[in-house]
C-alpha cells in the first residue's frame, strides 16, 4: 500500500474515493460542506433521506456524485462533535478502511481537518491512518491450500493536510507508521504460524534473515553454549523437547556503538503445554502465541531499522518449546540459573518466568541504558488487566513514566502494577534460595518479583502481554502489541538523544 501528504481541499482533487466526516444531527465537517457546496446541496439531500445520521462508525458510500472529480464520496460517521477525542478517531479511521476494502476502490482521499481531536497534531492522525490502512489488509493466508481472495483492491491513500509548513513533518509521521504497521504484521505473522512450524530454530532463522536485510548482527547460541554459560532454568524448560533451544540476538546500531543499548528480551516460547503440569485441552492450541514477546522483538527490530531510529537496540530471544516427556523437568526440581541462585520449580507451566531469568541474566554483558522485557507471562494478567491493557512492573520509575507515556501516545496502552517487597516473600521456598510460584494471589505481580531478583545491575521493565497479544474467538489470531508501544518509546529515545 502506497501513501502521499498533499496540501489541498476536496473541490480541485481528483480519485477513486474521498472521504469525510458527519457528525450527529447530520452535521457536515469541512471537507464535506465543500463538497456539498460545489454539488448545490446534494451532500445534505441525501442525508435529509434519512440513511445516515452521523452516529458513530457508520459509513454511507456515494457514487458519482455530480461536480466532484471523485467517482465515490465515503461518508463516516463520527457521532458527537463534543465527544470526538482519540478512540472515536481511531475507531473512525478503521471503520473507513474496512469499508472500503469490501469495494473496487483502488485509492482513498483523507482531510485531516475533518477529524479534530483535541491535543492531537497531524503527525498523530497520520501515524494512526496509516497503521489503521495497513491493518485493514492483513491476512494471514499462508497456510491454506486456495487462499481467499478478500484483501480488497485498495492500494493507495492520500493525506491531505492544509499547512505547508507541517509537510515534512507530516512525512516523517507517515513512514513512522508505515514502519510501525511492516513490525506489527511481522509480529503477526510469526505469532500465527503453527507451532509445527514456527520452532526455535524457525524463529532463529528469521531473526537472521531480518538481520541480513537490515545489515544488523544476528548470533545464535545452542545448547551447548548455554550449558557452558550455566543457563539451568531455561535448558530445564527445554529438556522435555525434541526441539533444540536458542538464545537468539540481535544488535541495531543505529548510534555510536560506544553508547550503552537499550535491551529487548522476548519471551519465546513457540508451544506451551505446561510440561508435566500439564494444560487443559480447551483452547490449548492457543499457546502458539506463547512467543509472541520474541515476535514482538524481531517486529520492533524490523520497525526500527526501517525507520533507521539514532539509538542503540539489542534483542534478545531464549526460544523453547514446554513438552511433557520422559526427559521433561518435574514438579519440585531444583535447578541453578546463570546468575548463580538456585529455583525450586513448583510448577512447570511457570516456565516463561525461567527463560527469561537466564535470558535476564546474559544482558548485563551489553551493559545496557535500560532493559524491557515482553512475555505473555501470567493468565493473572488477563484476570487483573482484561485483553486491553497491558501490566508494566518495573525496579525504575522514570523508565515506567516513559513505557506508559509512549502507550498513551500510541494507543497501546499500558498501567502499572506495584513491585513491593511485601510480594517477594511469596516466593520463598524451602528447598532453594527461590520458588518459581508464589501461590493464586497476585499472580501476575510474584511472577515480577521473580524477575526481578536477576534484574538489580540495571534499570528494567517488565511487561506482562498475556492479555493483549493475541484475540480469541472468531477473529482470533495475533495482534501485533506491543510493537506500538516499544517504538514509541524508542521514538522518544531517540529523540531524546539528539
Amino acid at each position: 500500500m502506497d501513501f502521499e501528504i498533499k496540501i489541498g481541499t476536496p473541490e480541485k482533487q481528483r480519485g477513486a474515493c474521498a472521504v469525510v466526516g458527519v457528525f450527529e444531527s447530520r452535521k457536515l465537517s469541512d471537507s464535506a460542506k465543500i463538497l456539498d457546496k460545489i454539488t448545490n446541496g446534494y451532500i445534505k439531500n441525501v442525508l435529509a433521506l434519512g440513511d445516515m445520521d452521523g452516529k458513530a462508525n457508520t459509513s454511507l458510500l456515494l457514487h458519482k456524485v455530480p461536480e466532484t472529480q471523485f467517482k465515490r464520496i465515503l461518508l463516516i460517521g463520527l457521532g458527537k462533535e463534543q465527544e470526538f477525542k482519540e478512540k472515536s478517531f481511531v475507531a473512525a479511521m478503521n471503520t473507513v478502511m474496512r469499508s472500503l476494502q469490501k469495494t473496487a476502490t483502488t485509492d482513498v482521499t483523507l482531510y485531516l481537518s475533518d477529524f479534530s481531536v483535541k491535543q492531537r497534531p497531524n503527525e498523530w492522525k497520520i501515524v494512526q491512518t496509516v497503521i489503521a490502512a495497513i491493518n485493514s489488509s492483513y491476512r494471514f493466508n499462508q497456510l491454506k491450500s486456495k487462499p481467499e481472495n478478500d484483501q480488497g483492491n485498495l492500494r493507495k491513500v492520500v493525506l491531505c493536510i492544509s499547512d505547508q509548513a507541517e509537510l515534512a513533518i507530516c512525512k516523517t509521521a507517515m513512514q513512522q507508521g508505515i514502519a510501525i504497521a511492516n513490525g506489527m504484521n511481522l509480529t503477526k505473522d510469526l505469532g500465527n504460524l503453527a507451532a509445527n512450524i514456527c520452532t526455535p530454530t524457525y524463529l532463529a532463522k528469521q531473526a537472521k534473515d531480518l538481520a541480513k536485510t537490515h545489515k544488523m548482527k544476528a548470533s545464535v547460541l545452542e545448547e551447548k553454549d548455554m550449558e557452558k554459560l550455566g543457563m539451568g532454568a531455561l535448558l530445564a524448560v527445554a529438556q522435555g523437547s525434541e526441539q533444540p533451544a536458542k538464545l537468539i540476538v540481535l544488535e541495531y546500531h543505529g548510534s555510536d556503538k560506544k553508547e550503552d543499548p537499550i535491551v529487548l528480551v522476548g519471551k519465546g516460547v513457540t508451544f506451551d503445554t505446561g510440561g508435566i503440569s500439564i494444560k487443559p485441552a480447551a483452547e490449548m492450541d492457543e499457546m502458539k502465541f506463547d512467543m509472541s514477546g520474541a515476535a514482538s522483538v524481531l517486529g520492533t527490530l524490523h520497525a526500527v531499522a526501517e525507520m533507521k531510529l539514532p539509538v542503540n537496540v539489542v534483542g534478545i530471544i531464549p526460544a523453547t518449546e514446554n513438552m511433557p516427556s520422559g526427559k521433561a523437568t518435574k514438579p519440585g526440581d531444583v535447578v541453578t540459573s546463570m546468575s548463580g541462585q538456585t529455583i525450586e520449580i513448583l510448577n512447570t507451566d511457570a516456565e516463561g518466568r525461567l527463560i527469561l531469568c537466564d535470558a535476564l541474566t546474559y544482558a548485563e554483558r551489553y551493559k545496557p541504558k535500560a532493559v524491557i522485557d515482553i512475555a505473555t507471562l501470567t493468565g493473572a494478567c488477563v484476570i487483573a488487566l482484561g485483553n486491553f491493557t497491558t501490566g508494566v512492573m518495573s525496579n525504575d520509575e522514570e523508565l515506567t513514566a516513559q513505557l506508559l507515556s509512549a502507550g498513551e501516545q500510541i494507543g497501546d496502552r499500558a498501567w502499572q502494577l506495584p513491585l513491593w517487597d511485601e510480594y517477594q516473600d511469596l516466593l520463598k521456598s524451602n528447598f532453594a534460595d527461590i520458588a518459581n510460584i508464589g501461590g493464586r494471589a497476585a499472580g501476575t505481580i510474584t511472577a515480577a518479583c521473580f524477575l526481578s531478583r536477576f534484574t538489580k545491575k540495571y534499570h528494567w521493565a517488565h511487561l506482562d502481554i498475556a492479555g493483549t497479544a493475541w484475540k480469541s474467538g472468531q477473529e482470533k489470531g495475533s495482534t501485533g502489541r506491543p510493537v506500538p508501544l516499544l517504538t514509541q518509546y524508542l521514538i522518544a529515545q531517540a529523540k531524546v538523544a539528539q
